[in-house]
């Protein structure tokens, strides 16, 4: 097949590398070409974090403050369809993708392209999915479809072991008492899935029903509570970011925020449920129907 695709995407863990890799490999197979841009960062951030540095980088995050990116280039001026990946920083879009964003080469070779984005995330992504469409919006893209793959485990279980392979750099099980942390490689592989029913739309330049089609092979799955949970930190974040962007003593706010999270988290998050349960939940369907359209809504 004489297509070009292009992957544009950063990692530092490599799950994303791997998730492109599987997505993409029924497309090496049927001979569509298939070029691959992992994004580098000037000033790299450090993987394995320290908690210090990753709390740090939560204001420029939520406010969407970009960083310099090492000059990258791309083998031709066009592409039938471009592969965006991205992840989700304090349930926004991370700096790496924001600043890659940026980049006027990328955002001309976007311009009237068909996009399909993809995630690898904990388990919260829509805030950062409605921010990566606006930045899609702006560059004249034609945002054709999304994958979202997330650690299925249970809230609190993934809580603990992100911060063990984020902090320790693996993903391992945890006290060999936790899951491995992350996508699972089951889900990874599964998204060779997802590409083979890409094949017969980018063959037909024909893009009306791909994201029905993969969303129905799981492509994204939406948890009620986690939305709730989502839609409410995310506005407390933004919060917090303009708040600490604004002090001279950042490391102080920084770490109050870090208490805030692990409250939130225990505390917090189970009451704006019960709350939400009791008000919301089995009385409002249509409007549950309406948020659960907006955050799956590609344009």
């Amino acid at each position: 097949m004489s297509k070009k695709v292009l992957a544009v995407y950063y990692t530092q863990s490599g799950q994303l590398e791997e998730i492109i890799d599987n997505f993409t490999s029924p497309l090496v197979e049927a001979g569509v070409s298939v070029e691959k841009v992992r994004v580098q960062l000037t000033k790299p951030f450090t993987f394995p974090w320290t908690t210090d540095r990753f709390f740090s980088v939560m204001p420029d995050c939520v406010l969407d403050v970009p960083t310099g990116v090492e000059p990258f280039t791309f083998k031709e001026k066009t592409y039938d369809l471009i592969i965006l990946g991205y992840q989700a920083w304090f349930l926004s879009p991370s700096i790496p993708f924001n600043s890659l964003m940026q980049d006027p080469g990328l955002k001309a070779i976007l311009k009237n392209t068909p996009v399909i984005t993809v995630t690898g995330a904990r388990n919260m992504w829509l805030n950062a999915f409605v921010r990566v469409k606006k930045l899609l919006a702006s560059a004249d893209a034609k945002h054709v479809g999304n994958i979202a793959l997330v650690d299925t485990h249970p809230n609190p279980v993934s809580f603990v072991t992100i911060f063990h392979w984020m902090l320790k750099g693996k993903k391992d099980r945890y006290l060999n008492i936790f899951p491995p942390p992350g996508v699972s490689d089951a889900d990874i592989k599964h998204t060779a899935v997802f590409g083979r029913t890409l094949l017969p739309h980018l063959a037909n330049n024909d893009w009306d029903t791909l994201q029905d089609e993969m969303v129905k092979d799981g492509a994204v799955k939406l948890n009620y509570n986690l939305m709730v949970i989502e839609g409410v930190a995310g506005k407390i974040f933004r919060v917090w970011a303009t708040f600490i962007s604004k002090r001279k003593k950042k490391a102080f706010w920084l770490k109050a925020f870090k208490y805030y999270l692990l409250i939130a988290f225990w505390i917090g998050a189970p009451i704006v449920l019960t709350l939400n349960a009791i008000f919301f939940r089995f009385t409002t369907p249509r409007r549950i129907r309406a948020k659960k359209q907006y955050y799956t809504n590609l344009n």
